[in-house]
């Protein structure tokens, strides 16, 4: 039975890697409306770079004042963005269970051997039980930067909206997003970007280009995109890119 299933799983992908669908497809208008709640919005905040100016580099909004500690699930051993906020004054917390220690210097820095997830044992931890042990009080002043290869969806679902809001900016790399226009997978990513956008909303997009856009009735959707989220109490005006 596993042995099918894996099969299955390969001619499934396969088939998505060349355009080519089964199952019951996801309505235009719905996608239409996805997009339009994901549009990004400009705010009073400039957006900069943080960090290298290739992969562990990040446009977030220039709303550091205040900022007290950033969280990182998925790390690698580079810690050129961590180094930048630490001038900043800011505390990184990290956890990565598939490397053995960052490039960390100083004690500006934490590191975990863990995965991120939904249960807390010897690999996994939940961003609930993480943040309640390294976050400074009931601190509303941080930012969480997740890059787990998938997970995102598990972990958004399992974490509270109470803990989420503790965040100011999330910087979330999305994946599978081609399989938003399949009825199932646009399901899972549409609602969890519900829950993100009762209290955040987007103001950046940045395509991944490690796999080429699928094409669907005149949509591009690159499977990998990076979405910055900020807090919706620190906008007080906004208007679409």
């Amino acid at each position: 039975m596993k042995f099918l299933k894996e099969v299955e799983k390969s001619a499934k992908l396969w088939l998505r890697e060349r355009n080519i669908y089964f199952g019951k497809k996801t309505k235009v208008s719905e996608l239409d409306e996805f997009l339009l709640r994901v549009r990004p919005k400009a705010t009073s905040f400039d957006l900069i770079r943080i960090g290298e100016d290739s992969d562990g580099g990040y446009l977030l909004s220039d709303d550091f004042e205040g900022i007290d500690a950033y969280f990182s699930p998925g790390v690698s051993v580079e810690t050129h963005f961590e180094s930048a906020l630490s001038s900043k004054g800011i505390m990184s917390h990290l956890a990565d269970f598939s490397v053995d220690q960052p490039e960390m210097e100083g004690d500006s820095f934490s590191f975990e051997k863990k995965f991120l997830g939904i249960e807390n044992d010897t690999i996994h931890m939940t961003l609930e039980s993480w943040v309640n042990r390294k976050a400074q009080n009931d601190s509303e002043n941080m930012i969480l930067q997740m890059d787990i290869e998938g997970d995102e969806y598990d972990v958004i679902f399992d974490t509270s909206n109470d803990i989420l809001k503790r965040f100011r900016i999330i910087v979330i790399e999305f994946h599978r997003l081609d399989t938003l226009l399949d009825r199932y997978g646009y399901q899972i990513i549409n609602t969890a970007f519900r829950k993100l956008l009762k209290n955040f909303s987007v103001v950046h997009i940045h395509p991944n280009n490690c796999s080429e856009p699928v094409r669907f009735k005149g949509y591009d959707f690159p499977p990998v995109m990076e979405f910055i989220f900020l807090r919706n109490d620190r906008i007080s005006e906004a208007a679409f890119v």
